[in-house]
C-alpha cells in the first residue's frame, strides 16, 4: 500500500484472531518506528511486553480482543515541561509509525489509554520519570470495522491574516 493507503484504511481492531505474530516481524516494525522524529535525538520511547500474567493483572475489560500481542510504550520526562510535551509528542509519532507498519502486514492495533492509571503503571513497573503514552494491542484483526464518519477538516482550518 500506499501511504495514504495506509492512513486512510487503517482501524482500530478491538476483536484479534488467536494466530501470534512473527516476532521478528513486529522488531523490525520497532526498529522501523525508532525513526520518528524526536528532539534533539532523545529518543524517549521505552516499550513494555505484557505476558498472559500481566495482562490478567491490567484487568482490561476485553482482554485486549484477545490480542496475541500487548505492549505499553512509555515516554520519559523531559528537563523542562516543553521536553516533556516534545517527548510525548515524539513517542505519538513512533507510534503512529508501528501502527502503519503493523497495517501495511495486514496486522490491527488497538491503542488504549488504560496504561494512564496509577494501577497500570504500577502493574507494568514503569519506572518514576516516565509515563505509559499508550498501550498497543496489536495481531491479525477477527474484524475490521467500517471507518466512522468524521468532522470535515474544512471545519478544523482557521486562517490568520
Amino acid at each position: 500500500m500506499n501511504i495514504e493507503q495506509l492512513v486512510t484504511t487503517r482501524r482500530t481492531i478491538k476483536k484479534f484472531k488467536a494466530d501470534p505474530v512473527d516476532e521478528a516481524l513486529f522488531m523490525k516494525w520497532l526498529q522501523a518506528a525508532s525513526l520518528a522524529p524526536n528532539h534533539k535525538m532523545t529518543e524517549p520511547w521505552d516499550i513494555i511486553f505484557a505476558g498472559p500474567e500481566t495482562r490478567g493483572k491490567l484487568k482490561h475489560k476485553t482482554d485486549f480482543g484477545g490480542a496475541p500481542e500487548v505492549m505499553a510504550v512509555t515516554v520519559k520526562h523531559g528537563k523542562t515541561d516543553l521536553e516533556t510535551v516534545e517527548n510525548t509528542v515524539a513517542v505519538a509519532c513512533f507510534i503512529q509509525n508501528f501502527m502503519l507498519q503493523a497495517w501495511d502486514e495486514g496486522v490491527g492495533t488497538f491503542w488504549c489509554s488504560l496504561g494512564a492509571s496509577k494501577a497500570a503503571r504500577e502493574v507494568l513497573g514503569v519506572e518514576e520519570g516516565s509515563e505509559v503514552v499508550g498501550i498497543i494491542a496489536f495481531g491479525y484483526p477477527e474484524e475490521i470495522p467500517a471507518i466512522k464518519d468524521r468532522i470535515s477538516i474544512e471545519d478544523k482550518i482557521k486562517k490568520l491574516p
